[in-house]
């Protein structure tokens, strides 16, 4: 099975919600069923259907939480020496070089890429191109309205 890069904050967060499936949403739908099942006919019980429903959702992302967390290798970039290349994990500060703007990211696994929150994708464009570079370095990323050039202001192992 290949393993899949995951931060240690996306590790952890994967953990809590498995933990919350478990322990709470899970003996919550059980309830839900045995109370639903006490109103008798259940051919025509919405509120049944509903509860079988939503279990199902549960034990299958219950079961996908465990199979990500399984094949995880999680990075934890703050235990790495700094040697200023970006890699997995990294945050990098960047500037474009045609209109001067700044923009940060961390290079994250797909489970965690949020755009909003500046955590993108280590299969991404940008990210691949990012990777292995360091401070000073131009990179040429392909973006759908045309290439972008970027330079590296800084990379850090937070």
């Amino acid at each position: 099975m290949k393993r899949v890069p995951i931060t240690a904050r996306g590790a952890e967060a994967l953990r809590v919600e498995l933990r919350k499936l478990k322990t709470e949403d899970r003996p919550n739908v059980i309830k839900a069923i045995a109370e639903a099942r006490s109103h008798g006919d259940l051919s025509e019980n919405a509120e049944y259907h509903a509860a079988r429903e939503q279990q199902g959702f549960i034990e299958g992302r219950i079961q996908e939480l465990e199979g990500k967390l399984g094949n995880a290798e999680i990075i934890d970039v703050t235990q790495l020496p700094n040697t200023g290349k970006v890699i997995f994990g990294a945050t990098v500060d960047l500037e474009d070089e045609d209109s001067g703007a700044a923009v940060t990211y961390q290079i994250v696994g797909e489970d965690e890429a949020d755009i909003k929150a500046q955590r993108i994708s280590v299969a991404s464009p940008i990210a691949r191109a990012l990777v292995g570079k360091s401070v000073g370095d131009s990179v040429e990323v392909a973006a759908p309205g045309g290439a972008r050039n970027y330079e590296i202001i800084a990379v850090r192992y937070v």
